[in-house]
């Protein structure tokens, strides 16, 4: 071991050395970005989040005399939760593909209540800072309860405007019973 040479490194080669750089201390919280059918894209806060889950559409069986905003139930070890399309639920006008594979569902919950959104695709985890959230504008009044404002930006040289959702506020709705 002494005699390996990357051992005997001095300091000024330990911080030039990839596997030795300090890591970047994360601003902000960490959000799960996401898309709905239409392509508007979404965050929610991984706090609210009780996992990411990608079951074939036939594991999700349809209920009658539903609200048609739910795709229907699915069972997650044991545990039988509702899965709705969250799009729809925000007045898109394009309903969610299940004509595929997989259909990507984000499991929400607060206290004992857990619901699956159901999306078109997840796009990533990111550390966003809470403080550059901004008043959401030009929002549909049918969205606007379950808002807690957006970030504009500018990613890949072409601007951003990612809202963030309020899961809770999603959970509660009375639109459910509709």
């Amino acid at each position: 071991m002494v005699g390996n040479p990357d051992f005997l490194m001095g300091e000024a080669d330990l911080a030039r050395a990839p596997e030795f750089q300090e890591l970047e201390t994360p601003e902000g919280e960490l959000h799960l970005r996401f898309q709905v059918p239409s392509g508007s894209e979404f965050a929610l806060p991984a706090t609210g989040i009780r996992e990411v889950l990608d079951p074939p559409p036939d594991r999700i069986t349809p209920m009658p005399n539903v609200s048609p905003l739910l795709l229907g139930t699915f069972n997650v070890r044991g545990r039988v939760i509702w899965v709705a399309d969250l799009g729809q639920f925000l007045g898109d006008g394009v309903s969610l593909n299940t004509d595929r594979a997989e259909i990507f569902v984000i499991a929400v919950e607060d206290q004992d209540t857990i619901l699956g959104l159901a999306v078109e695709r997840i796009v990533k985890m990111q550390w966003l800072d809470i403080e550059q959230l901004q008043m959401s504008t030009n929002v549909p009044d049918g969205m606007a309860p379950f808002l807690r404002g957006e970030w504009v930006f500018e990613e890949n040289e072409r601007p951003v405007t990612l809202r963030l959702l309020d899961q809770v506020s999603i959970l509660r709705s009375a639109r459910w019973a509709a």
